[in-house]
């Protein structure tokens, strides 16, 4: 079992940053890829970025790519969502997700764990 807690989420105006950090609790951290996705409004929940257990693979959609920056800290058992350059659009509750294995996936279906999300949202 994994329990996941979002936070550093909160209002910026467009071109401005956030750290979001995702705590997990579980002694099996490293056995879990992670992964950040985001629903907007009246909109689907859709995959941010991904990072493998290991650390060493990361994936992202291609509307955060070279904006955002996924990583993560083994010794505090967190996963951290660098966010620079954001846009309106951008705008959204963020989720963090668990995945036990190595693969990374992007698909919302095959994350085993998440958590209650945290609020973004840019002013333009």
């Amino acid at each position: 079992q994994v329990q996941l807690v979002e936070s550093g989420g909160g209002l910026v105006q467009a071109g401005g940053s956030l750290r979001l950090s995702c705590a997990a609790s579980g002694r099996t951290f490293s056995r879990y890829s992670m992964g950040w996705f985001r629903q907007a409004p009246g909109k689907e929940r859709e995959f941010v970025a991904a990072i493998s257990w290991s650390g060493g693979t990361t994936r992202y959609a291609d509307s955060v790519k070279g904006r955002f920056t996924i990583s993560r800290d083994a010794a505090k058992n967190t996963v951290y969502l660098q966010m620079n350059s954001l846009k309106p659009e951008d705008t959204a509750v963020y989720y963090c997700a668990a995945r036990f294995g190595y693969s990374i996936i992007e698909e919302v279906n095959g994350m085993d764990y998440w958590g209650k999300g945290t609020l973004v949202t840019v002013s333009s």
